[in-house]
């Protein structure tokens, strides 16, 4: 795996080898940061489930202020430091094993860019947003970025965001705008 654009890009990535972490494939994190474009630059990144910190590592490398890593699992930790390490990035990065409930439950932080990608049998992407909004931890600009295997229903949410869905074989991305 490495690094698709930006200051470190053709960088490579550690990846946790665990049955529990899916690395989200390089084409479709390209797609996606092609659509956020400029919108990376200066953001305070949150990105939950992090696994190796691809999604995390990549916003770094093309402007983003900082990122925050979230994920239980201690290989996922593990790689991600290893990540920080080899890029040179530690003051801008802080690396949380916990569950996400635990860290959106005590977190004082505003984030305007984050990303969720749980494993796919979860199915918790709702629960999360609306906790994210609840909490206040999504800024007035913020964009959330969800990975999944199937198709969610937002309505939910009113009309909080504007949202752009992408297909790609079986993963769907959707990009939701404030």
């Amino acid at each position: 795996m490495r690094i698709i654009g930006g200051i470190y890009r053709s960088r490579k990535i550690v990846f946790p080898l665990s049955a529990e972490i899916r690395p989200t494939k390089d084409r479709i994190r390209e797609s996606i940061f092609s659509a956020l474009s400029d919108e990376i630059i200066n953001r305070r990144v949150l990105d939950l489930f992090a696994g190796s910190g691809a999604y995390g590592l990549e916003a770094l490398s093309r402007g983003a202020a900082s990122i925050t890593f979230v994920d239980n699992n201690p290989l996922a930790i593990k790689a991600i430091n290893e990540n920080i390490k080899n890029l040179g990035v530690s003051t801008q990065c802080q690396v949380f094993n916990e569950g996400y409930q635990s860290y959106l439950a005590k977190t004082k932080n505003e984030y305007s860019l984050i990303f969720l990608d749980p494993p796919y049998v979860l199915n918790i992407y709702l629960e999360v947003i609306k906790e994210i909004l609840e909490k206040k931890i999504a800024s007035s600009n913020a964009i959330i970025i969800c990975e999944t295997n199937h198709a969610l229903d937002f309505s939910s949410l009113g009309q909080e965001f504007k949202i752009r869905e992408y297909h790609y074989g079986d993963t769907i991305v959707y990009i939701l705008r404030r």
